[in-house]
């Protein structure tokens, strides 16, 4: 063989290794490459997720607390009818006269006693009472009602 042969040879041989030796060394650094994309999106996508569940868990804490004041509520209200009737009966609570006359008709009547009379007295007071804590039920439970909505749109609005 002649000797230029072998220098051309060597020389084809010796490129072609460097050129697999580039070809690999690029191969390696766009996988490097590539793995810190992933792993910057990983990142990016946990931080997301842990932005989520703290703005999960405020929401859930301020939904409790809403709940426990509505649930406090409810029990408060349980002694409000007994609280009106015992007002009407001391006259520290007067009906106004639309609700006081409801049974004006009963008690003018001439065949109506005294009994019949103190009856409908307590039951105009019962009565009240029972009014009374329905409103209060109904306002507790609008009040409630809001705070969640309010709770929900100031998370939701950026």
């Amino acid at each position: 063989m002649n000797r230029t042969v072998i220098v051309v040879l060597v020389f084809v041989a010796w490129s072609a290794g460097m050129f697999g030796a580039g070809w690999a060394w690029r191969g390696d650094r766009a996988e490097g490459t590539e793995a810190r994309q992933q792993a910057s999106a990983s990142a990016a996508q946990v931080q997301q997720v842990n932005q989520t569940r703290v703005t999960e868990h405020n929401q859930a804490a301020a939904l409790a607390t809403i709940g426990a004041k509505h649930e406090e509520d409810r029990t408060a209200a349980e002694a409000v009818p007994a609280a009106v009737v015992a007002d009407l009966r001391t006259g520290n609570l007067q009906l106004r006269d639309d609700l006081a006359t409801c049974s004006t008709s009963l008690l003018s009547q001439a065949i109506a006693g005294t009994i019949e009379r103190d009856a409908h007295a307590e039951l105009r007071a019962e009565v009240a009472g029972a009014v009374v804590q329905v409103g209060r039920d109904a306002d507790d439970h609008v009040r409630a009602s809001q705070a969640v909505i309010a709770a929900d749109r100031a998370e939701v609005t950026p």
